[in-house]
């Protein structure tokens, strides 16, 4: 994630102009003054072989549902991650339905095209219906998507079950400023074309959405970029639940983040590559934990 560029502003006083230099990261805050400026971020690897692309992305997916399986956000057979192919963008991989996130390796994964039909992949190949008909719409009407991640996890889902957007109240919930959809209808697990259209059009051209009685989704450029903002939602969920009771028990209500530092603050932390970046961690972390066994 590149920092914003340092800018020279001209501050008028009395009709005289003054140029200023104003630190990347703080407003406020002068060039000279600044003691730390954000550094210049790695980026994802590109490829100009699309199988070798097509095989490195399987690898980051399997890493994901790992992830998601040390996380416990999977429930049974409930819950899906899906990557658009590299070499035929009109499919898409996905789990094969019924196995554990925590046991996923990338030759488990399942390739499937806009038509439900699974056209290769592992030796189970049995797809969630639910997860194909969120997915396909989801990467049919978002283009610019990678990877989606839905599932239902235990703070989000409770978060869901109130009807209500997040509140901006914490640093990490910035990056979903003006960044996230309420989508208010249930109507059961969605096996309809109709419904997954319907979240699709309500996520928008968002990063995430909260399905109301249901869970949430979350989209991303990059496979790391979807997760991380999974995880992060996840936890904003847990802070907002936690914040809503402890001030309600004092008769009070939580402190919300003024708009203006809000959308501030989303430029730093909640961009694509700042979402990419972020997921780093998580991704070496199961690399050293689980040596190369999802890689198999």
């Amino acid at each position: 994630m590149s920092p914003p560029s340092a800018t020279t502003t001209e501050v008028h006083t009395n009709g005289n102009a003054k140029p200023t230099a104003m630190a990347p990261h703080e407003p406020g805050l002068s060039e000279t003054q600044a003691k730390v400026q954000m550094p210049r971020f790695p980026m994802p690897p590109k490829f100009e072989d699309k199988y070798k692309e097509q095989d490195y992305l399987k690898g980051r997916l399997a890493a994901a549902f790992r992830i998601f399986g040390k996380y416990g956000f999977d429930e049974g057979v409930a819950g899906h991650i899906t990557m658009r192919d590299p070499v035929d963008p009109t499919t898409f991989w996905v789990n094969p339905f019924g196995v554990a996130f925590s046991m996923i390796r990338k030759s488990d994964l399942i390739q499937v095209d806009h038509a439900g039909n699974v056209i290769d992949g592992g030796e189970v190949r049995l797809l969630n219906a639910a997860a194909y008909m969120i997915h396909a719409a989801v990467h049919s009407a978002r283009p610019d998507v990678l990877c989606a991640a839905h599932s239902h996890s235990i703070y989000g889902r409770s978060f869901c079950a109130l009807g209500r957007p997040l509140d901006i109240i914490t640093q990490d919930s910035c990056a979903f400023h003006d960044d996230h959809a309420l989508y208010t209808a249930f109507n059961g697990i969605v096996l309809a074309e109709k419904e997954g259209q319907d979240i699709a059009a309500c996520l928008g051209s968002k990063k995430a959405a909260l399905l109301q009685n249901h869970g949430l989704l979350t989209v991303g450029k990059t496979i790391e970029e979807a997760v991380f903002w999974f995880i992060s939602l996840e936890k904003c969920c847990h802070a907002q639940l936690m914040a809503d009771a402890a001030a309600a028990g004092r008769g009070g209500k939580t402190k919300k983040i003024g708009d203006e530092e809000a959308a501030f603050t989303y430029k730093t932390i909640g961009t694509p590559m700042a979402g990419w970046f972020s997921a780093k961690p998580e991704f070496d972390k199961m690399y050293k934990a689980e040596g190369d066994d999802f890689l198999q």
